[in-house]
């Protein structure tokens, strides 16, 4: 992404910059690290349950795991949506979005190495991937639309 906001520009105002840019997609990069790695996941969730149509079983199965987490933001949840996800041979959508969840905390490093945190900007990266996977699947007439919608559920989270 190379926009950056204006000196003074709030964050929402930005985002909605980036949605009538040439790149609207950037939208949804800004906003998926806008929020606080739980706000995110819920926001990437609602945003995949807006195109669940679209989705797959698998993909459903992991947005419950993604939003058992939400529900409870505890290690055990956690865990449980990381192997979930980590297990997945495909990459799509909801298991992007269990990634994400996955990446909010514990360790990164193999569980008889030193703790390694996931960095902050991986659940984003996550909450993107999957957003983005997922309205790559739909019809294009149809994605700005989407976009703005995505973006208006945003603005009702902050």
């Amino acid at each position: 992404m190379d926009a950056r906001p204006t000196q003074g520009e709030a964050a929402l105002a930005f985002a909605l910059r980036l949605l009538n840019s040439a790149t609207p997609e950037e939208a949804v990069t800004f906003t998926a690290q806008l929020f606080t790695r739980r706000v995110a996941i819920w926001w990437g969730h609602e945003c995949l349950r807006h195109l669940e149509n679209l989705l797959d079983p698998p993909d459903i199965e992991m947005m419950a795991l993604a939003a058992a987490w939400v529900a409870t933001p505890d290690a055990a949840h956690r865990s449980r949506v990381a192997e979930a996800a980590a297990a997945c041979s495909t990459r799509s959508p909801g298991v992007w979005l269990a990634m994400a969840a996955g990446w909010t905390g514990g360790s990164m490093a193999p569980a008889d190495a030193p703790v390694v945190p996931p960095p902050r900007f991986l659940t984003g990266r996550g909450v993107n991937a999957a957003v983005l996977s997922a309205l790559a699947r739909g019809k294009r007439a149809d994605r700005q639309e989407t976009l703005e919608t995505f973006i208006g559920m945003a603005h009702d989270l902050v």
